[in-house]
């Protein structure tokens, strides 16, 4: 039996360093105060979130006021509750208890009826004290953290880090400085009974047509009478209906094809005597139901129940039982096509077939991250689903995050690319090899291998995030620091592929050097026309696993945390709120280099916030398509990055702070499509009159199918300046050229392509691309008349759940094209996700696009926007 204290009433106070120790003043005799009052907190959580309750800082998202909130980590906090003796039904004098903390950040001390019973340091290993014989009537827990240490931030020297604490929050480009501390996982009374498991180890594999499911752990055994051995019995059950939810319904309204479901079946069963403490089995399944990546198929798991049992005069007792669900797949990594000389296999290969990356890395959902809700990262999920994203990047200098993350990872069929607590610095790159630290780094490591080893999502591990030996020059297996690693991976899992860092290979750096690039960074930034399409269409890398393009929060977003003085367009120089929201991002220079001049006025806030969203969202789109055409001499593409855990006026994330969706993502949605058609060119500028001749393709990661490829030239009104057809045979999981578009550049400023991918008069695949004809500010021409777009219809529906779904009728009623028409909410508390959104219309066309609307509920300081009931959702139009 597991008893949570979460739910208790918690209180924390605030003391200067060493204070807590003291308790009287040497001097004066006199009882030292805390520097708080005792306040409510919660647990799991965070203090700044505790003293933002108590009215004591103001939010530090808003403004500038995180810079008023660095008080905080530099003092110690003590957190204090109680439970009684009978407590939950169970008369806790009377059984064998243990106290466990499941995350503590970061240094803490830990006292049971005024006794010390624990010191530890760590985020990320959990720690017991046994209380067997220490129960009491009444019972007193108090933790006292001992402030933060003084880590590195993104700037500084990897090489003498010396914690496994987060570094995000010390400093990042897409966050502040607020340093969490704070219990923030659960608090945990266990009752183990007369005996328990320990240690366990489940994994899956797949080989001609039959399923195994790998079981090991140890038994431990509390009896007073140990003559009777014991055993344990594994017991896998088919799985039922599986359905993702969210993004299902969706899938539904035309996004994709809806998982399978299937009927349960007879479970599989087996028994094994515990020898030497230890059990180690398999479970054979015939003609499995698999698992599989998202896009690639259903998400089946099966239900292990794993129970410790006793056989006494007969009869069976089950001593302790725990359950949890697996999937059962093959999984490995094999070499590239055309591979690299010395190259490691950068291609996963799922139940037999290669699998294109279409990934996005995820940084911490929050600074004060144990506030962090499951639904948060239901929403962060969901999102991955229906952007077609089939594995996400956990990053190292971010969380090994919480169980439920990859839970849900696993009902939805979302790989899981994680790192150890690891990341560059700037200064120097190179690995800490100091003895402090790799103990740590090794009880870090142990612990995640030993918790997340049990997930069918998890695919492969990383020592951490850009280490280097030398400037451009990733670290190999052969560093101490990293060699560490990769034993600990080949001890405690031994089934999942080890890659020493994140990037890997002879460079780290993207570059069109040709025969250098394995697995690459970068660029973060638009490289400028043409530099940005020449960089990325001559790359010959053979993985993309971090790259990213940055863009402005709407305008709907910047008004939450922006005070009305910095509400307008501006140049992260010249607004010292900007700068403090994300420095490194700005692009409004970039924006007037495209668009032409716009005037710093709050007026244009949401026309600048369009025409950054727009070239986020074309750069970004041309990188994904430049790789995917290469599959397989190239294997995936991880984008930088899918969230952010404050809000930043500017920055590389897909989904801002508040769950509201940038251009770029529904561009990213639709270069992850299952077949997709894409233009190869290497400038947005032409000369009127000029010959161009650009290649097409076709990108499919389904069945060989025969389409045809239909191509339009429109200019700015609409009109068709040229319409061309080729037919193709697009074979199995590949990517080919399917033909040429030729012609002359039209007498225009700016002219359209439009590629059509059909299949028997269906639609599968639809991309428009913009091009100009001037030198300079090659878009500026769009602004010469106004665009309009008008909501047409909206029809609502309420699903059997509760949620809300619309489907929403867009018409261009201008005389021109219009960029990015889309859909947007007014209010604050539903995510928003579609089937489809901003996207290019012509004067007179008619877009239709499906959504669900999902409830927010928050954690932290995104609570006061939780679902209530009081809001009756609104739709609002946007367009360029």
């Amino acid at each position: 039996m597991n008893i949570s204290l979460s739910g208790l009433h918690w209180e924390v106070k605030g003391y200067w360093p060493y204070v807590p120790e003291k308790e009287k003043s040497m001097e004066t005799g006199q009882t030292l105060h805390g520097v708080t009052d005792w306040l409510p907190a919660k647990v799991p959580g965070g203090v700044h979130y505790d003293l933002f309750r108590a009215g004591l800082i103001e939010n530090p998202y808003y403004g500038k006021n995180s810079l008023h909130c660095e008080w905080a980590e530099n003092r110690w906090w003590m957190y204090r509750t109680g439970f009684p003796s009978v407590f939950n039904g169970c008369d806790l004098a009377k059984e064998r208890v243990r106290l466990t903390f499941e995350g503590v950040d970061y240094e803490a001390s830990v006292f049971f009826n005024d006794q010390l019973c624990a010191e530890h340091k760590g985020m990320y290993e959990p720690f017991s004290i046994d209380l067997t014989g220490r129960i009491r009537e009444e019972n007193k827990l108090v933790v006292l953290l001992k402030g933060i240490p003084q880590e590195m931030g993104q700037i500084g020297y990897t090489s003498r880090t010396f914690t496994q604490k987060s570094r995000f929050n010390y400093k990042w480009d897409f966050s502040t400085r607020l340093v969490n501390i704070g219990i923030w996982k659960d608090v945990v009374l266990e009752v183990p009974g007369q005996a328990e498991l320990s240690d366990l180890h489940l994994d899956t594999g797949y080989c001609e047509e039959t399923g195994r499911i790998y079981v090991s752990g140890q038994g431990l055994d509390y009896r007073d009478c140990r003559e009777t051995p014991l055993w344990v019995r594994i017991t896998a059950e088919d799985p039922g209906t599986r359905c993702s939810g969210d993004a299902e319904l969706i899938r539904e309204q035309g996004a994709g094809t809806a998982g399978r479901t299937a009927g349960k079946r007879d479970g599989i069963s087996r028994t094994v005597p515990l020898c030497d403490g230890r059990f180690d089995t398999v479970l054979l399944v015939e003609d499995p139901l698999l698992w599989y990546p998202n896009g690639a198929g259903p998400q089946y798991l099966y239900r292990i129940r794993i129970e410790l049992l006793e056989e006494k005069d007969g009869r069976e007792r089950v001593l302790y039982r725990t359950e949890r669900n697996t999937g059962i797949r093959s999984l490995k990594m094999v070499h590239n096509e055309k591979e690299h000389e010395n190259a490691l296999p950068y291609t996963f290969e799922v139940n037999g077939r290669k699998l294109y990356i279409k990934g996005v890395n995820m940084t911490p959902l929050d600074h004060i991250y144990g506030n962090v809700t499951k639904e948060q990262y239901g929403y962060m999920v969901s999102a991955m689903v229906n952007a077609g994203v089939n594995l996400v990047r956990v990053w190292g200098g971010g969380l090994i995050e919480k169980e439920e993350f990859y839970d849900l990872c696993d009902e939805n069929g979302i790989l899981i690319w994680q790192e150890f607590i690891q990341s560059s610095s700037g200064i120097d790159n190179k690995p800490s090899e100091q003895e402090e630290f790799l103990e740590l780094l090794k009880k870090t490591a142990e612990c995640a291998v030993r918790e997340k080893r049990n997930h069918v999502s998890l695919a492969v591990y990383s020592g951490g995030n850009e280490l280097m030996e030398a400037p451009d020059r990733p670290c190999g297996m052969e560093n101490k620091n990293i060699a560490m690693l990769e034993e600990i991976v080949r001890r405690l899992d031994g089934r999942r592929a080890f890659l020493p860092t994140s990037a890997s290979g002879p460079r780290e750096f993207v570059t069109s050097e040709k025969g250098v690039s394995h697995d690459v960074h970068g660029s973060w930034r638009y490289e400028g026309n043409p530099g940005h399409y020449v960089l990325y269409g001559e790359s010959d890398n053979l993985f993309h696993s971090e790259f990213g393009m940055d863009a402005a929060s709407c305008e709907k977003s910047l008004k939450k945390f922006l005070p009305r003085a910095s509400l307008h367009p501006t140049p992260m120089s010249q607004d010292p709120c900007w700068q403090h929201h994300g420095e490194w991002w700005g692009t409004y220079f970039r924006d007037c280099e495209m668009f032409g001049s716009i005037e710093k006025t709050p007026e244009n806030l949401g026309l600048f916030t369009r025409c950054s969203q727009y070239m986020q969202g074309e750069g970004l789109r041309f990188i994904l398509e430049a790789d995917r055409r290469r599959a397989w001499q190239n294997s995936g593409t991880i984008i930088w990055q899918l969230n952010e855990p404050w809000p930043n006026a500017s920055c590389t994330n897909l989904v801002d702070y508040y769950g509201e969706t940038k251009t770029a993502y529904y561009q990213v949605k639709r270069a992850y499509e299952e077949r997709h058609v894409s233009l190869d060119y290497r400038s947005l500028t032409y000369k009127k009159g000029e010959n161009f001749c650009l290649p097409f393709y076709v990108s499919n990661s389904g069945e060989a199918f025969s389409g045809k490829v239909r191509i339009l030239v429109r200019n700015l009104s609409g009109k068709v300046i040229s319409e061309d057809s080729r037919r193709a045979e697009i074979p199995e999981n590949r990517s080919i050229q399917a033909g040429m578009t030729e012609g002359a550049v039209p007498e225009e400023e700016l002219f359209f392509v439009t590629l059509y991918l059909e299949e028997e008069g269906r639609t599968l695949s639809e991309n428009t691309y913009m091009f100009g004809t001037r030198e300079k500010e090659v878009f500026a021409p769009l602004f010469k008349n106004t665009g309009r777009t008008e909501l047409k219809s909206e029809k609502w529906e309420t699903r059997r759940d509760g949620r809300q779904c619309v489907k929403a009728t867009l018409i261009n009623t201008g005389d021109r094209a219009v960029l990015d028409a889309g859909i947007a909410l007014s209010g604050n508390q539903y995510y928003l996700l579609g089937s489809d959104n901003d996207r290019v219309l012509f004067p007179g066309e008619e877009r239709t696009f499906s959504f669900v609307l999902i409830p927010k509920k928050c954690g932290g300081f995104s609570e006061h926007e939780n679902y209530d009931g009081s809001e009756v959702p609104k739709l609002t139009v946007h367009w360029l």
